[in-house]
Order: structure tokens, then sequence, then C-alpha cells
């Protein structure tokens, strides 16, 4: 089995990359191969060029995101670690969704009808807030959330299987309830796999 990370935060001491670690220990424990994209670290470039239209076009992917293209395509399981900002993805990631989920690697149409192409991948979703838990619950945003990344993004490109878990209130909690986030993901990371 292979996991495959993207990680989205800019603060290499975040508790996002306490998630990250919990997912790769979890993932070695289970026997499977794991492999981190730390967006940030990489200088990933997020932003959707006309030139990226035009390589497309033409069937030259460019290789910043062919290289990312060829994760996606190695990867079983694919594990998103990011902060909730203003109720989305952190820029860094939408970014990379729009540019590594292009037309032709992740969906397609046939006769007017989208067709996702990442079938048989399972998506995992670990996301911080700092709005606590029932805040987020109560006021429909995890709903929300869940429905433009799960059917938005993910269940349009073919993947069946999307597993969101949200840890509120981050910044604000006691020390030991971000341990038992951290023991969560692990929790979670190897029933999945």
């Amino acid at each position: 089995m292979n996991n495959l990370v993207v990680f989205a935060h800019p603060n290499e001491k975040s508790f996002c990359k306490g998630i990250v670690d919990a997912v790769v220990k979890a993932s070695k424990e289970k026997g499977a191969n794991v492999k981190v994209r730390d967006l940030y670290e990489i200088s990933f470039d997020p932003i959707l060029k006309p030139s990226d239209f035009i390589a497309f076009q033409s069937g030259k992917v460019p290789e910043d995101i062919s290289e990312e293209q060829e994760y996606i395509k190695w990867a079983d399981i694919i594990t998103f670690v990011y902060p909730v900002w203003w109720t989305s993805l952190p820029a860094m990631l939408k970014g990379y969704v729009d540019r590594v989920f292009s037309y032709g690697f992740a969906y397609e149409y046939v006769d007017g009808a989208p067709k996702g192409l990442l079938k048989g991948k399972k998506a995992l979703l670990f996301c911080t807030t700092g709005a606590s838990h029932e805040d987020y619950a109560s006021n429909g945003m995890h709903n929300s959330i869940k429905q433009t990344t799960s059917e938005g993004i993910f269940n349009f490109s073919g993947i069946e299987e999307v597993k969101h878990t949200f840890f509120g209130s981050v910044p604000y909690v006691a020390d030991e309830t971000r341990k038992n986030y951290l023991e969560e993901v692990e929790i979670i990371v190897k029933e999945i796999l």
C-alpha cells in the first residue's frame, strides 16, 4: 500500500506537521510505503498560468505538475494535511489541486459528462481549525467543507472513498487534547491501510 501525504502549512513546527509525523509513523507501522510532499518545502508554485493551459492542450505537461502527477499515480491513498483558513483550503493547496488535478489527468468529459480518472484511490483529509469543532459542526461548515472537497474535487476525480477528520480549537486546547488528536490520526490511518 502506498500512502502519499500532501502537506500544506507554512510553519514546519505547526500542529499540522505533528499530524504528518503521526501519519508517517502509522503508515510505516502498518508496512505501507509513505512519501511526503511538503508543498512549502518544495516551493510548489500554486499559480495556474496561461502557459499551463497551452501546455495541457499541446500534451506537454509542465515538469513540476508532471512530477506531482507521478506521485498521485503511485499512491493508493492520498492523505492531505492542512489548516482550514477562511473555511477552505489554504491557497497553496488549492493551487496544487488547480494545477495537478488537471483535465486529462484527474478527469475528462465523455459525451458531455465528467468522468473521474483517479479510480481505485482513497483520500484522507486531516484538517485543523482555530474555531471549535462544535462551532463548525453546528453552523454547517464541516458539511460545506466536505461537500466542496469530497464532491467537488475527489469524487469528481474518481476517488470514491474520502474520509475527513477535523481537529478544532487547535491553538487553544490543552496539550493532552492535541496528544489525543495525534493518537486518533494514527488509529484512522491504520484502519484505512
